[in-house]
């Protein structure tokens, strides 16, 4: 990386705690340390690694805040919200902290370098806590050295934030690299909903995102995070996520992937309590090189729990994906119903898509499956829409959205999955014809 990532000294102040200057050291040397992957690692396996290079951007120190008002006004997919962030190239362009109700009830909502200062204890527990294991442990290295943008909530016990909290992201400058990081702490029985969205100002700034998220869902609690990432085609972007599901939690995630030249999703999922129930969906929509490059880790710790994932994936042109899954069951974890499938739809005969889902299953009383399926747009159903005077361009396009929308229809908020449609339509308006 350029000389401005090699060090995380510029983020660290006399002020900072101990166990941050530690977090931070320890990421930096596993990102010097660490051998950059290759096709023969089994977690990159079918990836384009060379394509995720890293080299050449730079981290801000100061982004230009003349962009600050445009970029603001255009962070408006969501109108109602218990609160709202906006960060450009990560720096904080505005913070529209939670009610004067719901701080009362103890909700904190903050930017990630305010919240290591007002609330270090909380912090020290849970942020940068939670690593990757599925390949980009180097990438995650760097992150943790050099993460200064993000937001963090926090749900007490028993509350319950209606209204969503909702973060955007920017990049706007040249060979920009960006370290956006999302903490959710819902403490038992509290109920929130978080919105990441990751865009690019415009459609030729070159950026590296390197960003994570991590979900603690403590027992019954309620916890909806969506993402959308529409990263210009000059982007390569690492998303790094966990989640820790205890008792009788209920965690849902939806990530809509649109952008980037090159994504690399992570997601990691670990119930730790009786009754946990997890569902992760995914949309992707890829064309021309793109390339989103799909791993998961399912792992059952406790009795009794339910995960559930499904990932969706339309390729045209030469795009490609790479879906990697596994479903681990621990041995005590008995009477674990767990499930995996993936689904790819190819545009054109020169798209590929690639699955490897997976079990490893230590106990003797459960219901696990996993399955992926790659087809083409069905002809004859084409002709059957096109019989009723639709033309094929709009036929193949209902087709696809019908294809989507098992997943949108998941959305809770109206307007996000309303904008969601529209993004996607923009993007296959000029390709299907």
């Amino acid at each position: 990386m350029n000389s401005t990532l090699e060090t995380p000294s510029n983020l660290l102040t006399k002020n900072d705690p101990n166990w941050l200057i530690e977090r931070r050291s320890k990421g930096l040397e596993q990102f010097e340390k660490l051998a950059t992957p290759t096709v023969r690692d089994e977690n990159w396996r079918f990836s384009r690694v060379g394509k995720m290079r890293t080299d050449g951007y730079n981290q801000l120190e100061e982004a230009d805040t003349s962009r600050f008002d445009l970029l603001n006004e255009r962070s408006n997919l969501i109108s109602q919200r218990a609160g709202r962030s906006v960060f450009v190239d990560d720096a904080t362009s505005i913070f529209e902290g939670v009610g004067t109700k719901l701080a009362q009830q103890g909700v904190i909502f903050l930017p990630i370098l305010e919240a290591i200062t007002q609330h270090s204890d909380l912090m020290e527990k849970y942020f940068l806590q939670e690593s990757t294991e599925l390949g980009s442990q180097k990438f995650f290295g760097l992150h943790a050295a050099s993460v200064k943008a993000g937001s963090v909530i926090y749900v007490p016990k028993g509350v319950e934030v209606i209204d969503p909290i909702v973060n955007y992201y920017w990049t706007s400058g040249e060979c920009v690299a960006v370290f956006p990081h999302t903490l959710i702490i819902a403490e038992d029985n509290a109920k929130v909903s978080v919105v990441d969205l990751f865009f690019s100002e415009n459609v030729s700034n070159e950026a590296l995102n390197i960003s994570a998220s991590n979900i603690h869902a403590g027992p019954g609690a309620k916890v909806f995070r969506k993402i959308v990432q529409n990263w210009n085609q000059e982007t390569v972007s690492f998303q790094l996520d966990t989640t820790v599901a205890e008792r009788d939690a209920q965690v849902k995630n939806i990530a809509v992937n649109i952008g980037a030249n090159r994504a690399r999703f992570e997601s990691q999922t670990r119930i730790e309590g009786a009754g946990a129930d997890v569902k992760m969906y995914s949309l992707t929509v890829a064309e021309k090189n793109q390339e989103f490059d799909q791993r998961t880790f399912q792992t059952h710790n406790a009795n009794n729990a339910v995960s559930d994932l499904l990932y969706k994936n339309a390729l045209l042109d030469k795009s490609r994906s790479i879906f990697s899954g596994l479903i681990k069951v621990a041995e005590g974890a008995q009477q674990t119903d767990a499930y995996q499938t993936n689904r790819n739809l190819l545009l054109d005969p020169r798209a590929e898509a690639n699955a490897l889902p997976g079990l490893e299953i230590l106990a003797n009383d459960v219901r696990c499956s996993h399955g992926a399926t790659t087809g083409n747009v069905d002809e004859e159903e084409l002709f059957y829409i096109m019989q009723r005077g639709i033309s094929r361009r709009v036929a193949m396009q209902l087709m696809v959205f019908g294809f989507f929308e098992e997943i949108i229809d998941l959305i809770d908020n109206e307007e996000l999955a309303e904008n969601v449609r529209k993004l996607i339509h923009h993007k296959f308006d000029a390709k299907l014809s």
